[in-house]
């Protein structure tokens, strides 16, 4: 079964026609890959998986939380062991394709604050791997070469300031880059109430803004009311950002159950509901851009619902969707980030008590961009 769907999935991604009735673009379905990963090498076991990304060759890279594993969990690494299994493994992995692990390093060192609560991974386009962290104190975010060489700390941690302090983050959440400027955007988050952007290379603070392109305040905001009018400024966590080709950014408010968009310069585009009744921890998410020649939808994780939608980036409108509450293959808890590689293929992570990744396997009539070296 899985190697039919593969198979279908690159037959696929090499159709000849990219588009369906009425000159619309297909919507693809998604079929999980039961088998992927493999059981991780030296006893390991992941706690909660709190970020995920695909860099420029198709591997994938899941940041995790060993500190989140019970006794039970990981009872091979007391002192005296146990039981047989397990061990906490370490915080970054990187696998191919086939769910292999190929290469793991993170945790404290010298010359960085690790952090105390890992959330969220990037590649950037040089493939520099860059961590962020929600923990107490956490207000840095981190820059290491692929293979776990440290490189650069923007921020620091500490005692949390507020949204107008540009030399530390509050809580960041994750990050995306604008390669030919050389920028770092980050949605900070957990604490703060902003987007913030820094340049890459040497840490420089450049701009930031709030919701509507506004600055940001942390004014206290009353819990999320669907029938209430639009809250005029980001929620916690402002949980992603994505940069769209065209140059539209594109921000999870999450428990505000949005997606505002911008251009570069902060300045408000519009704004896109999903699923306005979730009460709990809001629905998007995450997000990840569609890889054809128009990035034409949004992938949407949701942890409260437990679901990834596949929606329309030009209007926000739900045009397919998988996944349910139960911890079963292709079920989620707390499903937490995703990524999509070159051919389609969605991978997912989970929080809580998830502590798994996860792949789909694309289907569909399309045609997706072919990577430029």
């Amino acid at each position: 079964m899985r190697k039919l769907a593969e198979t279908l999935a690159v037959g696929l991604f090499w159709a000849a026609t990219a588009v369906g009735p009425c000159g619309a673009v297909e919507v693809p379905t998604f079929e999980v890959d039961p088998a992927w990963p493999k059981p991780l090498p030296n006893d390991w076991i992941m706690g909660q998986a709190a970020g995920v990304a695909v860099d420029a060759q198709d591997h994938v890279w899941v940041v995790q939380r060993p500190r989140t594993l019970t006794d039970d969990e990981k009872a091979a690494s007391l002192d005296p062991p146990r039981t047989k299994c397990c061990k906490p493994g370490p915080p970054v992995l990187e696998f191919d394709q086939a769910g292999t692990v190929l290469r793991s390093w993170g945790g404290p060192g010298q010359g960085y604050d690790w952090p105390e609560n890992e959330h969220g991974i990037q590649v950037d386009p040089k493939g520099f791997v860059w961590i962020a962290g929600n923990g107490a104190n956490d207000g840095q975010l981190l820059k290491f070469t692929a293979d776990g060489r440290f490189v650069m700390q923007i921020g620091k941690s500490g005692p949390q300031t507020d949204s107008r302090d540009t030399s530390r983050l509050g809580k960041p959440a994750n990050v995306d880059f604008d390669a030919a400027a050389n920028e770092v955007y980050v949605a900070d988050g957990y604490y703060n109430h902003r987007i913030i952007v820094f340049d890459s290379e040497t840490g420089a603070f450049k701009r930031m803004w709030g919701a509507y392109g506004r600055p940001p305040t942390d004014d206290k905001l009353p819990p999320y009311d669907p029938a209430a009018a639009p809250s005029q400024q980001f929620a916690n966590p402002v949980h992603c950002v994505k940069i769209a080709r065209d140059g539209l950014v594109y921000v999870c408010d999450r428990t505000n159950d949005r997606i505002q968009v911008f251009r570069k310069d902060g300045s408000f585009v519009k704004e896109m509901f999903v699923e306005t009744n979730t009460r709990a921890n809001g629905s998007v998410w995450e997000l990840a851009l569609w890889p054809d020649a128009d990035e034409s939808f949004l992938l949407n994780a949701d942890g409260a619902n437990n679901e990834v939608r596949t929606l329309s980036r030009a209007t926000g409108k739900t045009l397919g969707a998988f996944g349910r509450n139960g911890r079963g293959a292709g079920q989620f808890h707390w499903v937490h980030n995703l990524a999509v590689d070159s051919r389609g293929n969605v991978f997912t992570t989970e929080v809580d008590t998830g502590k798994r990744a996860q792949k789909f396997l694309a289907s569909g009539t399309f045609v997706l961009r072919k990577r430029t070296p």
